[in-house]
């Protein structure tokens, strides 16, 4: 796929690449190939890394409950700490990206992230448990905000491909640990522990395509990297483009965690067995996988996003509600239907890609969506906790995720109006 990724929208790279001895031009087509490919590789694979801190803990949310103790309400306090975490953190990616490097910062995120899942299930606490998957979820966090900044800058004529290619890999990502952590736990030896810590290899293999980046500039295009891109004097607070994207993204975090932190435990309540839970939640984040790619390619062939907004909209609303009426009967479809609604997440990041027109302003912008988003959507996951401990079933929180759809929709038809965050904030 990345091969022939490289082959299309070439226009802009370089030109075919002349050899004479009568200039000492180097051949950038051959100086620049490596580096492109190796911070393709690196790209997917931390986009790979993004989500299994929370997928796998989703999947074994009940075993770890019981075997520290937790009470519903901190379960769903356990669930509000990713966002939290990348409303917190994510908004220093681009102070840290100008000092150190935007590769140098998501290397330093992958591996955060290796250390914390790594050491967090063998602190026995529920409090060392939040301390460790913070620490993994700061490297996440960075790492979110900069992956759209990269790709800008990196690949400014295949924003839709790149952003489509990494989601398609978070999503692969996502999915993988839902569907195998029970079964990997259970083939060696049934300890939650050992289950939740055998991502923290992955996490490491993403580390080693950044660290040729770590020098300062080192996920900077080579011909850009002499050249300090001047940034724009943004207020980005003054942007209704902005505000209405940081809304919609806090929505669709919203939803992603609480279906991430909670699905299983639904299916599971329904009479559900804990492998099949996983699989059925594995089935919503596979969805990603093909629609993740083809979402962003599809809207940035659009002047206006609105309609594909509606259209995941429309699924959210039908998956919910066949969740509350029929959640075993139905399972299969109703984790088909709430995949597709999911895929919010693609679209967002790609128009953060298209809302801007400049690195800077999408470094701005993406820092200023993700984390109002990620503060916005803390409430919910904990809610459903609380909602559920409290009243006994899950009909308030599925009535809860419903109610929060309509909202999304109509900011994500705002969002994907065709203006630009310099237009409107720029002075």
């Amino acid at each position: 796929m990345m091969g022939v990724m490289a082959r299309q929208e070439t226009r802009t790279s370089t030109s075919p690449p002349i050899r004479s001895s009568a200039t000492n031009e180097p051949p950038t087509t051959a100086t620049r190939a490596w580096p492109t490919r190796l911070l393709v590789l690196g790209i997917v694979l931390a986009a790979v890394n993004l989500r299994p801190a929370i997928t796998s803990l989703g999947a074994l949310l009940e075993e770890v409950r019981d075997g520290l103790g937790m009470s519903g309400s901190v379960a769903g306090l356990l669930t509000s700490v990713p966002p939290l975490c990348f409303a917190v953190f994510g908004v220093t990616a681009p102070r840290l990206a100008r000092r150190f490097g935007p590769g140098a910062v998501v290397c330093a995120g992958m591996a955060a992230i290796t250390a914390g899942l790594l050491i967090r299930p063998y602190t026995g606490t529920t409090a060392g448990l939040l301390a460790a998957t913070a620490l993994a979820l700061m490297g996440i966090a960075v790492s979110n905000v900069l992956m759209p900044v990269i790709v800008k800058r990196w690949f400014p004529d295949r924003v839709g491909s790149m952003t489509g290619l990494y989601s398609m890999a978070l999503a692969l990502g996502t999915a993988s640990a839902a569907a195998v952590t029970v079964p990997v736990t259970d083939a060696l030896g049934g300890r939650w522990q050992t289950g939740l810590a055998v991502w923290a290899g992955l996490a490491a293999a993403a580390v080693l395509p950044w660290l040729p980046f770590v020098r300062r500039g080192g996920a900077e295009p080579a011909e850009q990297a002499p050249a300090r891109e001047e940034r724009p004097a943004l207020r980005i607070t003054r942007s209704r483009t902005a505000w209405a994207l940081a809304v919609f993204f806090g929505l669709q975090a919203t939803a992603a965690y609480i279906t991430m932190g909670w699905m299983a435990q639904i299916f599971r309540d329904a009479g559900v067995s804990a492998s099949t839970a996983g699989l059925l939640l594995a089935v919503t984040m596979v969805m990603g996988v093909p629609l993740a790619f083809v979402i962003p390619r599809v809207a940035t062939r659009l002047p206006h996003q609105g309609p594909i907004v509606v259209v995941l909209g429309l699924c959210g609303l039908v998956g919910y509600a066949g969740l509350y009426l029929a959640p075993a009967a139905g399972a299969w479809a109703w984790a088909v239907l709430l995949g597709i609604a999911n895929c919010a997440f693609p679209l967002a990041l790609t128009m953060v890609g298209m809302r801007a027109r400049t690195g800077a302003g999408v470094a701005q912008l993406s820092a200023f969506a993700q984390s109002t988003g990620y503060l916005i959507s803390i409430p919910g996951p904990l809610l459903v906790g609380v909602l559920y401990q409290h009243s006994g079933g899950w009909g308030l929180p599925i009535a809860l995720m419903a109610g929060l759809m309509v909202p999304q929709t109509i900011v994500g038809v705002l969002a994907g109006r065709d203006r630009t965050v310099e237009d409107e904030a720029g002075h």
